[in-house]
Order: C-alpha cells, then sequence, then structure tokens
C-alpha cells in the first residue's frame, strides 16, 4: 500500500468538552487493540470545535494517554498511514473521511472507501475502527479518564481504563474504608463478587475471612440453619453442632450474593442479624457476631410485584454500589479480553499463542481482526461472558489463533442487551421447556442459574429445581470432594475450566471451594 508522504507536523491531542447536549463529555479514541499490547487502554480525544478544519488521525497523531504505567505517544504502527482518517463535525454528527492512499479501513463492520457520517446514537453506543489490518480504536462519546492512579489493594480485579470504571474503584475505595454494610446492584455477568471481594481486600477485615453464600441455591426450608447455623438435636440428624455462615464470617465479611432470592421466611433474621448484629441458631440461644454483610442482586427489590421486604432492602444498602453493563463501557472490552486471554493462556501453558513483539503481520491482522469482533459484539452476559469467551479461544486455537465455529456464530450474531423484566410480564412454566431446549440453553450460558432462567422466560427457582431432581445433572454441591480435587488438578486451578468439565455453575464452583479451602483461580 502506497503511503501518504505528507510532511505537515503531527496535530496534537486536544481535550474540550463538547457544547450544548455534550456538555462534560468528550468524543473519545481508545486503543482496543495495538501490536504493543501495553497501549491498550489509552485514549486520544477528538477536537469539538465545529466548522474548524479537520482533524486528522493517523500514524504520527494525535497523542495517544491515559495509562500511567505507559508513555504518551501517536500510535507509530508502520501499517497505519501517516495520515490516515478525517474527522469533521456536522451539527451533532461526525463526518469521517478515508484519505488518499491511506491505508485500508473498516468502521462498523464495513469497509470504508470514500467517507462515512456518524449520528448521535452511534457515537454514544461506540463505533469501532480497525485501521490497517494491526489497530483496533472504539470511537465513543464519553469522559477522558485522564493518567491511571496507582491501584489500591484488590484493584487489580476491577480492571479498565475508562472513566466508568475510575468511578467504581472510587466508590470500591469509599466503601473499603468505612464498615457500612454494602449492596451491590447490577446486571447478570457485571462482576459483583470481584466487587466485593475488592473491598473486603482493602478493608481492615482483610485479614479475616470473606465468605460467599449464593442464597438462590439455598433451599427455603434450610436457609436458617445454613446462614445461622444449628444446635446439638435441633432436629433429626444433628448429632452435634454447626455453624452456619455468619459465625463462619467472624471478625471478616459475608457476601450475600443472589440476595433478591432469600427465602421469605429467613429475611426478618436477616433483618435482625444487621440490625443487632445477633442471630440465633436453630434451637440455639442469641449469639453477637462481629460482621460485615456485603450483598449483591441482579432482581429489583422495589416495587408491587416485589415480596421483598423493605425494611431489609434499606438495610442492606447503608452503602450501595451500581454496576454498569459492559455495553456502557466498551472502551475497557480491550484490557479485559487481553486480561482474561492471558490468565487461560497462562494457566494452560499457552502463552507463547498471545500477540507480542516478535508476532508476524499475519498473526497481528488476526488478533487484530478478533478484537475488532469483540469490540461490535453487544455482552447480554457482559464481563463474564467475555471472560468465558476469552477461554474459548485459547481452548480452539493450536499453535495459530482459531475461532469455534460456535464462537464465531455468536460473535456474527452480535448479542443484544438482555431485555428488562416488567412487572407484568409473563412467564413460561418449566414444563413447557423440553429437555432439548433446557439442555442446550445450560451449555449456552454455562450452567448459570440467572441467565439461563432469563433466556427460558422461567424462574430461577425452577432452573434449580429441574436440576436437582434430574439423574442427569448435579449442583456444584452434589460434586463429590475426590472428583472436584481431580478436575481442579487437571486443570491447573482454573474454576471456569473445571466448571465447564463438570457441568456446574463457576459461581457455585467457586462457593464449595472455598467451603472445602481447596485452591483455584
Amino acid at each position: 500500500m502506497q503511503e501518504n508522504t505528507d510532511t505537515e507536523p503531527t496535530l496534537p491531542s486536544v481535550v474540550a468538552s463538547l457544547p450544548g447536549q455534550y456538555r462534560e463529555q468528550e468524543l473519545l479514541l481508545t486503543i482496543v487493540f495495538h501490536p504493543s499490547t501495553a497501549r491498550i487502554g489509552q485514549a486520544a480525544v477528538v477536537p469539538a470545535e465545529r466548522g474548524a478544519t479537520p482533524w486528522i488521525l493517523g500514524r504520527r497523531g494525535p497523542v495517544f494517554a491515559g495509562k500511567a504505567s505507559v508513555s504518551a505517544c501517536p500510535l507509530q504502527d508502520r501499517h497505519v498511514s501517516r495520515q490516515a482518517l478525517e474527522f469533521l463535525r456536522v451539527g451533532r454528527r461526525v463526518v469521517i473521511r478515508r484519505l488518499a492512499a491511506s491505508s485500508r479501513c473498516r468502521i462498523a463492520g464495513s469497509e470504508l472507501t470514500d467517507s462515512v457520517e456518524l449520528d448521535e446514537e452511534q457515537l454514544r453506543t461506540g463505533v469501532p475502527l480497525l485501521l490497517g489490518h494491526s489497530v483496533v480504536l472504539l470511537l465513543r462519546l464519553g469522559r477522558y479518564p485522564g493518567a491511571a492512579t496507582g491501584m489500591q489493594a484488590g484493584d487489580e480485579l476491577l480492571r479498565g481504563n475508562s472513566a466508568c470504571m475510575a468511578r467504581l474503584r472510587e466508590q470500591v475505595a469509599a466503601a473499603a474504608h468505612s464498615d457500612l454494610d454494602v449492596l451491590i446492584r447490577g446486571e447478570t455477568g457485571t462482576g459483583k463478587e470481584l466487587v466485593a471481594t475488592a473491598i473486603h481486600a482493602a478493608s481492615r477485615r482483610s485479614d479475616a475471612p470473606l465468605v460467599s453464600v449464593n442464597m438462590a441455591a439455598i433451599p427455603s426450608e434450610l436457609a436458617a440453619a445454613a446462614l445461622f447455623g444449628s444446635a446439638r438435636g435441633a432436629f433429626t440428624g444433628a448429632d452435634k453442632a454447626a455453624p452456619g455462615y455468619f459465625q463462619q464470617a467472624q471478625g471478616g465479611s459475608l457476601f450475600l450474593d443472589e440476595i433478591g432470592d432469600a427465602a421469605i421466611a429467613v429475611q426478618p433474621q436477616l433483618l435482625r442479624a444487621l440490625q443487632q448484629r445477633e442471630i440465633q441458631a436453630v434451637g440455639g440461644p442469641l449469639r453477637r457476631v462481629d460482621l460485615r454483610v456485603i450483598s449483591a442482586t441482579d432482581a429489583a427489590l422495589e416495587g408491587a410485584a416485589c415480596d421483598f421486604r423493605a425494611a431489609l432492602r434499606h438495610r442492606l444498602g447503608a452503602c450501595e454500589i451500581l454496576l454498569m453493563p459492559l455495553r456502557e463501557h466498551p472502551e475497557d472490552i480491550g484490557e479485559l479480553l487481553l486480561h482474561f486471554l492471558l490468565a487461560s493462556a497462562t494457566a494452560q501453558q499457552r502463552s507463547g499463542l498471545l500477540p507480542h513483539e516478535h508476532s508476524t503481520t499475519l498473526e497481528i491482522a488476526a488478533w487484530a481482526s478478533l478484537f475488532y469482533s469483540f469490540v461490535s459484539y453487544r455482552w447480554p452476559g457482559n464481563v463474564r461472558e467475555l471472560a468465558n469467551f476469552a477461554q474459548q479461544v485459547v481452548l480452539s486455537s493450536g499453535r495459530q489463533l482459531t475461532l469455534a465455529d460456535n464462537l464465531q456464530a455468536l460473535l456474527d450474531a452480535g448479542g443484544a442487551p438482555p431485555r428488562a423484566a416488567t412487572a407484568g410480564s409473563a412467564q413460561r412454566k418449566m414444563r413447557e421447556v423440553d429437555e432439548v431446549e433446557f439442555e442446550n440453553t445450560l451449555q449456552a450460558h454455562h450452567y448459570e442459574a440467572m441467565g439461563v432462567a432469563r433466556a427460558l422466560g422461567v424462574s430461577r427457582t425452577s432452573v434449580y429445581r429441574r436440576i436437582s431432581r434430574s439423574p442427569r445433572r448435579r449442583l456444584a454441591s452434589e460434586v463429590p470432594v475426590d472428583e472436584l480435587q481431580r478436575v481442579l488438578a487437571q486443570h491447573r486451578g482454573d474454576s471456569t475450566a473445571a466448571a465447564m468439565q463438570l457441568r456446574v455453575s463457576r459461581s457455585s464452583l467457586r462457593t464449595r471451594l472455598r467451603e472445602l479451602n481447596l485452591e483455584f483461580h
């Protein structure tokens, strides 16, 4: 490809607020993929002035910055022309024109031969760009993150260089420095358990245990004994006293995942435990406890159709953190994807598969195309789905990057955000779901009950019930210990890979492994 030999000086990166409706937002270009992978997450700001000289993007300008660990500099990739694209503001739209003799460019899934006009909705959603087979950028309205600060304890779990993730890290730090109970809300797969872990790791209780409980997996008749313990002789078979999750978390933190599925009968006891820091074991006396409670849910806790006690909801949310779905901060997809790929490749001793400074042009092009496909996908399963996809990429690749047919089909379909459930929305009965549909949905959603329930339009409780009643299926709590140890060793402690082989939920498996004090990652 003939390169533009223009000798004009490189244009500087300008940080400017957009006028009118765009005030406090900038039009950002974020690096989603670069042959120098340390640069993934850096950003530049497209100037907002209208009617001015067009803004030029190319090899030599603008300067991309925003990561403390990497020096600010232009793209500097030899496959990108010195001057590749021209950006011009037209009202609330942006016109992007490919310059003469410039390198190849794909925008929003199509080859750019001349020019394209992008409207406000597209800019808010995010528009992916593939430059010269090797660099992937995301053009999106957002807020410039600025230079990243040094990570605190637990921050390594909350990756991303967007303003959204910066705010989340600030919220986690504020919550960690207090001893207030925390309610984490967000769609399935947004990383609620990671946030809980980060809060605990940065708190004064970090040396004490963090006990995680999946409330949806506890049968209502066993909830009180599981949470608060039971005294010897409290019921048939209780030949000795058994501590509950509250006692196990003494001095530390208790994470109540899926709190929206807490049994109605146990909610008053939960409220008392939170208010008085007192629990009563089944058949036992009152006992004081010292712990912090962190809870999480993707369910609605308010409204006439909700049977969750308002007093409990208010007590849980002394400090509330809302996690944004991945489609609301797609500029973090590149950094997250690289992290998950590296983790999976390292666990399988396949680190040589990943892009590096000595990768060939064809290898770089293949990885750039993959990252471009990933940033174009809508991620209904959020960060958890991204992590699963990354693992599948490593598992399906040989000496070279290869994408399994099922994964390619999902990426081609694009994904869509989950539909919000309404109070009056109809719900299927589990008996209407045949075995083939149920099994396929389980596999597609990696045996996570919430995703399966959403996809089928049934209750999460009915999913657990059907699994527990089937001789062909099992819950993580039903897997024998020796089998757990064997499969975990086979996958070198990788809980995600182990869960896939065992055909159980990853979150439930991790809870079981913690209970057994088995090491995993």
